[in-house]
């Protein structure tokens, strides 16, 4: 199963919960690009990890697809195999990815519901668009997910300086968190009326990272001097950055000179949109709704 990229193509902090958390009013897309992540059966309970980003995975009670895997019934074992590509601590949601990938895979092999909403959402905050996998409007905690179908795909770029980003020390930065949410959302499908759109949004953790990591600017500058560029922000929390691009070409040809540029940065030239989404994935972010 593909665990795409999570993509916040806008995200605004609009307030605090009751139980101190952020709220967010957010535009989630999914990237042609992720991690691959098989489960088992299994006498034990294992985790292999390769590809490019195995190194950085956190291991035991830390990482999230583990976490995922134990709110299950623990009389029985599994194997997951993740091939890991997305950054960690990289704002592109990879480790929710993972974990939304290991409570369907799961869900499916023992034939069993998804564990409870509040068991879901204590894994974070990003686990329910994870589980849906295709573009959204993610408000709240996290828990409203509202699909969009009518945002189109974009050729993009996403650049991270290679330095991971605590999603906790950037809210932690953050110097205000009650902002405007979202504009009225566009009515039609059109990719020039949506990057108008996007254009005038925010991601309102994006100064709090700059502060935290001046590299973040160099990022965003390095893509928006390419040619065919119309928009540059931070995802997420950072530090990865993305840009949208006139068309594919334009985005891999950015992409080619950035790397040239920064040999130690992490840049990959792909689509959003598309739709990873399994019937197993649907089917369990269907049951996620229902539970709330």
């Amino acid at each position: 199963m593909i665990a795409p990229a999570k993509v916040n193509l806008a995200l605004h902090s609009v307030g605090r919960s009751t139980r101190g958390r952020h709220l967010l009013d957010s535009i989630v897309s999914f990237a042609k690009f992720g991690d691959s992540v098989e489960v088992e059966s299994d006498c034990g309970r294992i985790l292999n990890v390769a590809g490019p980003m195995a190194s950085s995975v956190p291991k035991g009670s830390s990482n999230l697809a583990l976490r995922a895997a134990e709110l299950f019934d623990r009389s029985d074992g599994y194997r997951i195999s993740l091939v890991k590509r997305i950054p960690v601590a990289a704002g592109l949601g990879g480790g929710s990815a993972d974990a939304a990938a290991v409570l369907c895979s799961l869900s499916r092999l023992r034939e069993s519901p998804l564990p409870s909403s509040d068991e879901i959402m204590n894994l974070g905050s990003d686990i329910p668009v994870c589980l849906f996998g295709r573009n959204a409007r993610v408000q709240g905690e996290g828990e409203q997910v509202i699909p969009l179908d009518r945002l189109p795909s974009f050729p993009i770029i996403l650049v991270s300086p290679g330095v991971p980003l605590s999603t906790k020390d950037v809210f932690a930065a953050l110097e205000n968190s009650v902002n405007p949410p979202l504009e009225r959302l566009p009515r039609d499908g059109s990719r020039d009326t949506w990057l108008s759109w996007l254009a005038r949004q925010r991601n309102d953790l994006e100064s709090a990272a700059l502060n935290l990591l001046p590299a973040v600017g160099c990022v965003l500058s390095g893509i928006r001097d390419r040619a065919g560029c119309r928009l540059a922000r931070m995802s997420g929390s950072g530090a990865t950055c993305f840009g949208i691009f006139e068309t594919s070409d334009q985005a891999h040809a950015a992409a080619e000179d950035i790397r040239d540029l920064n040999p130690g940065w992490w840049v990959v030239a792909t689509e959003t949109g598309a739709v990873h989404a399994s019937r197993d994935t649907v089917n369990a972010a269907r049951s996620f709704s229902m539970l709330r």
